[in-house]
């Protein structure tokens, strides 16, 4: 696919034409707000590509009920909240970077909500998310504190969804971002330079694919 674009496009134009979607899974500001911004600040500056944020802190997102009405209806899900500001994003997106601290070994409640109510949009397209590709970045404030339950929990959802789940590969990357905050938060995140590299070599291995390396 990708080499079919780069017959009409340079890579430089390809990868400029590129949109990427941040979003942080944490309702506090700090550590996992910082790895995300971190990992589209140099998707920006290292690839050109479009950028956007956004963050679950603070916002109205409702719990899937499982009620059918996406399934009954095709008209999107029955809660009007904050997902309807989320649902063009992740459609607009190629590339989603989904961070989400660890909670007592897992996604948190809020990661967990937006991923569940991705079925509004599935329900009318099965193929809304075909194609795109998607990583993870797990932010615990243990050095081993389930980051990899975080990251293979955001694998199970793209494969599910029909997209491509991007790790960076062996020695330090291996199912995507890892970040280790020490529990201080964002200054932890930010002095944390193996996990930065761990969004670098993941980062890299998506626009890699993207253009056929």
């Amino acid at each position: 696919m990708a080499d079919e674009y780069c017959g009409l496009l340079s890579r430089e134009e390809l990868l400029m034409d590129v949109k990427v979607l941040g979003i942080s899974g944490s309702p506090r500001k700090g550590a996992t707000d910082f790895a995300v911004n971190h990992a589209l600040e140099y998707a920006g500056d290292k690839f050109g590509a479009h950028t956007e944020y956004f963050s679950l802190r603070a916002k109205n997102i409702n719990f899937c009920i499982h009620c059918d009405y996406c399934v009954r209806k095709k008209k999107g899900c029955i809660h009007n909240d904050d997902m309807e500001v989320l649902y063009p994003l992740m459609q607009e997106a190629k590339i989603w970077i989904v961070g989400s601290p660890v909670y007592h070994g897992h996604l948190s409640a809020q990661t967990k909500a937006v991923l569940d109510r991705t079925r509004a949009l599935m329900a009318k397209d099965r193929d809304v998310f075909s194609m795109k590709m998607g990583m993870g970045i797990a932010v615990a404030g243990d050095r081993n504190g389930g980051q990899e339950q975080v990251l293979k929990a955001l694998t199970d959802f793209y494969i599910i969804n029909k997209m491509s789940p991007v790790g960076g590969g062996v020695f330090g990357a291996n199912f995507g971002g890892t970040i280790w905050s020490g529990d201080r938060g964002k200054s932890g995140a930010e002095e944390d330079q193996e996990g930065k590299k761990s969004i670098y070599k993941t980062l890299d291995r998506v626009f890699n694919l993207l253009q056929g390396v």
